[in-house]
């Protein structure tokens, strides 16, 4: 059973007990005038199912239908002739039941007193069925822009991987086929390692998040096709201890990064460069850290980051809301991008 009925379900038994103790009420107030508890109750009995299908008629057109600002006072019309209608009602039929002259004589004195009880029940449940009804509509229509919002999200979400995926293919085709010429057996080892490399992304294409020990694991495949492409000239260093391996982040997050590094740290030099990657936890956080060193004169990371760490920055902020997670410092010709991810 889903919450919507049970909670409907607890209405109507709320409206029941509600319209119980009206009715009991108005049979021991009946009676305290003299009359004995069969008239008084009769009275109640008859009273109460006309007042029970307005307040049903009045909750039941709110559910449908909320009147706008302008339109209060159709509904305080509606109020007023509902409850004339239930005092007539009740006025016409109970001289039918033999309860006396006595008695006919107090319901005609009554009547007055009986429609503005009639409407003020009748006003209470359209104000409390109003309220509850615009409350819930508002639940709706915040339910429904939560969900439209987090269909963005994961659009958007979908588009960066898919911008992030053929960029590295690309530059990795682009390397296979200047290996092809004069190194063939190198060109064939890094078409196996990218096809290892794309069966991997796409096993990841519905995890929401990995573990850290996955992520370098993937990324290992990335740096030995870079390492084809660069030989020796590329060095890496990856470091983090057990405690950073369980630690969960979003999937491929890290393979832009290193690809970033790698192209400031070795496109503009022509000697050994090193691709440090750190990882630690800290304040129920996951920093890593990627350094990678850098010619000042020749390239320019804090005007040109590059589309990865940009596609970072983006995703970041859709999976947690918060633009702070990334940030990137250069001293001493060595270039550092430091992510944070919240661990929940």
């Amino acid at each position: 059973m889903t919450s919507s009925s049970t909670l409907f379900r607890k209405l109507n038994l709320a409206f029941i007990i509600g319209g119980l103790v009206w009715a009991a009420l108005q049979t021991y107030i009946i009676h305290s005038f003299g009359f004995d508890w069969y008239i008084a109750g009769l009275d109640s009995m008859v009273s109460a199912v006309p007042l029970a299908a307005a307040c049903w008629l009045i909750d039941n057109n709110l559910r449908y239908y909320q009147p706008g600002k302008g339109s209060y006072i159709n509904l305080f019309i509606w109020c007023v002739v509902l409850a004339g209608a239930c005092t007539l009602a009740v006025r016409w039929a109970l001289p039918f039941l033999s309860v006396g002259d006595t008695y006919i004589a107090f319901l005609k004195q009554s009547l007055i007193i009986r429609l503005f009880t009639n409407f003020l029940a009748i006003g209470w449940m359209a104000m409390i069925s109003l309220v509850w009804y615009v409350q819930q509509d508002q639940k709706e229509n915040e339910k429904r822009k939560a969900e439209a919002e987090q269909l963005a999200r994961d659009a958007e979400l979908y588009n960066l991987r898919q911008q992030l995926q053929p960029h590295f293919l690309f530059n990795s085709l682009n390397s296979i086929n200047a290996l092809i010429g004069f190194k063939p057996d190198e060109a064939r080892r890094m078409i196996h390692q990218l096809s290892d490399f794309l069966r991997g992304t796409l096993k990841k294409d519905d995890q929401q998040q990995v573990s850290l020990s996955e992520e370098l694991q993937h990324l290992n495949l990335y740096l030995d096709i870079e390492k084809v492409r660069f030989g020796h000239r590329l060095q890496t260093e990856i470091s983090c201890d057990d405690k950073c391996r369980q630690a969960m982040l979003p999937p491929l997050l890290l393979q832009p990064i290193v690809e970033n590094a790698i192209k400031f740290g070795l496109y503009d030099t022509t000697g050994e460069v090193t691709i440090s990657v750190r990882a630690e936890t800290e304040d129920n956080y996951l920093l890593v850290m990627v350094q990678n060193p850098y010619d000042p004169q020749t390239s320019r990371p804090r005007h040109g980051t590059g589309f990865g760490i940009r596609g970072i920055q983006r995703r970041l902020y859709l999976l947690f809301a918060r633009n702070d997670l990334v940030e990137t410092y250069q001293n001493d010709d060595i270039f550092t991008i430091m992510i944070k991810i919240p661990q929940v």
